[in-house]
């Protein structure tokens, strides 16, 4: 039986700029998704082969400023699951997909993690990636191109008052 390569984990100053560019990733995110109900999923593949889950649902409002997350510990598992795909030494490949609750069906873009950074993903495989399993009863996404993320530099993010 083969064994699993062993991860190499991160030191503490790159995950503290992963923590900076998770916090600006999330922010950008939550602005362009924009008012409504939201569900974030993220899929990670790690250096060891094995693949990591996160989800969460919240509800964003932009007039008055509002973030409700749905459940805390959810929340906190996904954005440090999003924390070491960004830090990437840990995970070899790494999926983010929204959904926004709308109708007459939900609507659905998504980002691939390169380079410490959410880039977005062709719609063609952001629609392969939201298709149902055959035999699975769920409601069909519309997908739309997810926009681009303004990325500030880690120098940026760690002073950004400097």
């Amino acid at each position: 039986m083969p064994v699993r390569p062993e991860l190499i984990y991160p030191g503490d100053d790159a995950i503290a700029a992963a923590m900076s560019r998770t916090l600006s990733a999330l922010s950008a995110v939550f602005q362009v998704l924009g008012d409504g109900e939201h569900t974030l999923t993220l899929v990670a593949e790690r250096t060891d082969n094995a693949f990591v889950t996160g989800r969460t649902d919240l509800s964003i409002g932009m007039e008055p400023l509002r973030l409700a997350v749905l459940d805390e510990e959810e929340f906190c598992a996904f954005r440090m699951l999003l924390v070491f795909a960004l830090e990437a030494s840990t995970m070899r490949s790494a999926v983010l997909i929204a959904t926004t609750a709308a109708d007459p069906n939900p609507r659905a873009c998504g980002w691939v993690v390169r380079d410490g950074w959410l880039h977005p993903m062709d719609t063609d495989d952001v629609q392969a990636a939201v298709i149902p399993c055959p035999d699975v009863t769920a409601v069909e996404r519309e997908v739309y191109p997810a926009p681009v993320l303004l990325q500030l530099p880690d120098s940026d993010l760690e002073n950004p008052h400097a």
